[in-house]
């Protein structure tokens, strides 16, 4: 399965071009490749780019963050990272506003909130009797069908 946000970035690599990207996306689907243009290949690297953070860094990552006051959780201290050293290093243009959303709440991840903070993360008031309620478990058939009607029947009322 591929991300239909995939195909719409080489929609628009392609000069929103649709018989062109339908061609790739059928002959990715038949061999498992496809090849791009190397002017859209020079486009999309454009608008892309990665940073990675080890175990070590994160924790530094969330400790900063707690010092600044914000606390995150792991996968948004990566990101947030990831945005200063854009910043630092010029891939984000002095001035440009960068803003980092948060993954989850810190609490979901209290071993690591723990270790980088020395201060375990009180979860969220609404969640705070979290581990006393009763533990509810539901089954359903392993058919799309089934989990679909399950849903269905199990929704909150809006």
């Amino acid at each position: 399965q591929v991300s239909s946000n995939f195909e719409r970035l080489l929609f628009e690599l392609l000069d929103r071009d649709g018989a062109r990207v339908a061609k790739i996306m059928k002959d990715f689907a038949e061999t498992g490749r496809f090849e791009l243009p190397a002017a859209a290949m020079q486009a999309a690297r454009g608008l892309f780019s990665a940073y990675r953070l080890d175990d070590e860094g994160t924790v530094a990552e969330i400790a900063a963050s707690t010092g600044e006051g914000m606390t995150l959780d792991p996968h948004s201290a990566v990101g947030v990272s990831a945005a200063r050293r854009a910043i630092a290093d010029g891939t984000v243009a002095a001035g440009v506003p960068v803003v980092a959303l948060a993954c989850a709440h810190p609490a979901k991840f209290q071993d690591a909130v723990t270790k980088a903070t020395g201060t375990e993360p009180p979860l969220p008031p609404h969640l705070a009797d979290l581990m006393q309620r009763p533990e509810k478990m539901q089954t359903a058939a392993a058919n799309p069908d089934a989990v679909r009607e399950m849903v269905l029947t199990m929704r909150r009322p809006a």
